[in-house]
């Protein structure tokens, strides 16, 4: 097949452009998954006014490389009501921005930073064994191959300039904004990522395959697609992290449809912005997200509720009885009514992790009717390891192998620990967050820092565990463990600060310092009781030794 054959031509550009959106994925769950836990008290912090938020915002979307991933954790924030709406709304513009930078470093060529990413990355994730470290190692992988993909495409689409049907057809989109900029917020919707359609759009401006007015229209495209994306992904979640995606939405999309109608009957010149076409397109992209943050800071209120009226509460729709995954049934079918277990324990963990992520919010601010909700999670809790443990024994006085035995056990000991931290939040934490209101007490700043950062780390093991519990994944199950001792260092290391403050005299600790210790070591104990879903799992690929984990290999 000659090189000049449009099947190998498109499979060339559909290869790179692959290529770069998993290079993006790749950059952005090593971060995640290394980072995750600082990033999100980096973010909560930030939230102190709406300088300070939106400047959070936009550190964490470069890290990130994404500003999706930004608007799903400061959702979940404003959700939990440790991050005010307004607050959050700040951090999003910010995130905006930051994705905006990120596709300003990434553009530029750096062709001989390719083999130093690639060996340093290589080098670091294989010699390892640390996960912050491994996952350093990823993240310089995946730039590596950013810039790999990006040349790429640069090379496939070097043959476009001699087709001139193509080039017609792109001409054409540089005269009909409105259809580029319907492609640009498609394609940005089902990548998934912003940062890698404008970094293709640019790409290809460069190559000169794109005239300027059409890439130009793309890049406005994909930041309503990119602001799209975060929209879609929280339909399910409470009102309060909707609206405040909503809020975004409008703000950057309809900022994007504003700004091609300037573009278009203005007839604005892009050169004033940059020398080349790729320089005008992605300069134009840094200066619109730069435009709507300062535009719309000053206005996060109204924005808000404006957005508050466009997100209504849903109605009460009529609701289904919670079924049960215990099918007596499947007693009979030992490997079927272990699966129906786990699922019940699951259902189990995800009720405790609705509990741990509300309770926070009450130390704050005491909410009665909150607080009774936190209670009736508990009594459903109960009710499922109850029910949970009878079908386990009724399975185990049943016919069956030394190994099922075991794993119905394991499963029943994850019951229990479930149920344990449900118990500990319900009657621990509820309690000492109500003492502080009852006696008009509140941490001191550096207090309520660290117990949040604290909360914060937890929750997000719960959530780590919750996947374990799913996937079975040993890699995840270790990661858990691992994680289970630095928990443990960083609560003995937080009541020595707390013990510090009361040396100092200060009030603040002085009053709240049983509320404050009891809170650390009730949080500890959530996290070990959601920590010992693992052991299981690495006990049968023998990573447990005197229940330790064994030294990682390689």
């Amino acid at each position: 097949m000659p090189e000049t054959s449009p099947l190998l031509f498109v499979l060339h550009v559909a290869g790179a452009a692959a290529l770069l959106i998993w290079a993006v994925r790749l950059v952005r769950t090593g971060v995640e998954r290394g980072w995750a836990v600082q990033l999100r008290g980096w973010l909560r912090r930030g939230g102190q006014n709406r300088i300070a938020a939106a400047l959070a915002g936009t550190g964490a979307a470069v890290v990130l490389q994404s500003s999706t991933a930004v608007a799903i954790l400061t959702s979940n924030f404003v959700a939990a009501g440790t991050l005010a709406a307004t607050a959050g709304l700040a951090v999003l513009l910010g995130g905006d921005l930051g994705s905006a930078i990120v596709a300003q470093i990434l553009v530029a060529r750096a062709d001989w930073l390719v083999p130093v990413l690639l060996v340093a990355g290589v080098a670091i994730f294989q010699k390892s064994t640390a996960r912050e470290w491994r996952m350093a190692g990823r993240v310089l992988i995946g730039l590596a191959l950013i810039f790999v993909s990006l040349s790429m495409i640069r090379d496939a689409t070097e043959p476009l300039r001699e087709a001139k049907g193509v080039m017609a057809a792109l001409a054409y989109l540089g005269g009909d904004p409105l259809t580029a900029f319907a492609l640009g917020a498609l394609f940005a919707w089902a990548v998934h990522s912003s940062v890698a359609a404008v970094l293709l759009f640019v790409t290809l401006s460069a190559a000169h395959v794109l005239p300027v007015s059409a890439g130009a229209a793309m890049v406005l495209g994909a930041n309503l697609g990119g602001s799209f994306i975060a929209f879609i992904l929280t339909l399910g979640s409470d009102i309060a992290a909707r609206r405040v995606v909503m809020a975004n939405l409008i703000v950057r999309g309809g900022g994007a449809l504003l700004a091609l109608l300037g573009l278009s009957m203005l007839q604005l010149p892009l050169d004033t912005i940059g020398a080349t076409p790729a320089r005008q397109v992605i300069n134009l992209h840094l200066l619109f997200n730069l435009a709507i943050l300062l535009l719309a800071l000053p206005f996060t209120g109204p924005l808000m509720r404006l957005a508050d009226r466009l997100v209504a509460p849903p109605q009460q729709p009529a609701r289904l009885d919670r079924v049960s995954a215990l099918d007596p049934a499947a007693l009979g079918t030992p490997n079927r009514a272990l699966a129906c277990a786990a699922r019940e324990i699951l259902q189990m963990g995800e009720q405790v992790e609705t509990m741990l992520r509300s309770v926070t919010g009450l130390y704050s601010g005491w909410d009665a009717s909150a607080a009774d909700a936190i209670r009736r999670k508990e009594e459903e809790v109960d009710r499922i390891h109850l029910d949970t443990k009878l079908y386990l024994a009724k399975l185990q006085r049943a016919d069956i192998s030394d190994e099922m035995r075991h794993k119905a056990l394991d499963l029943a000991e994850m019951a229990v620990n479930l149920e344990t931290a449900g118990n500990v939040i319900s009657q621990t934490m509820l309690t000492l967050a109500q003492r502080l209101d009852q006696e008009g007490l509140s941490f001191s700043e550096t207090g309520r820092a660290e117990i949040g950062d604290f909360h914060d780390r937890v929750l997000s093991n719960a959530q780590a565990a919750l996947n374990v519990l799913m996937t079975l994944n040993p890699d995840a199950a270790r990661a858990l463990v691992e994680e289970k001792d630095h928990v443990r260092d960083i609560e003995q290391a937080l009541q020595r600060s707390h013990l510090e403050r009361l040396k100092e005299g200060r009030t603040e600790s002085i009053e709240t310092s049983n509320i404050h210790q009891e809170t650390l070591r009730a949080l500890k104990q959530v996290n070990t009781s959601f920590t010992q879903v693992a052991y299981p799992i690495l006990s049968e690929t023998g990573d447990l030794l005197s229940s330790r984990l064994t030294r990682a290999k390689g």
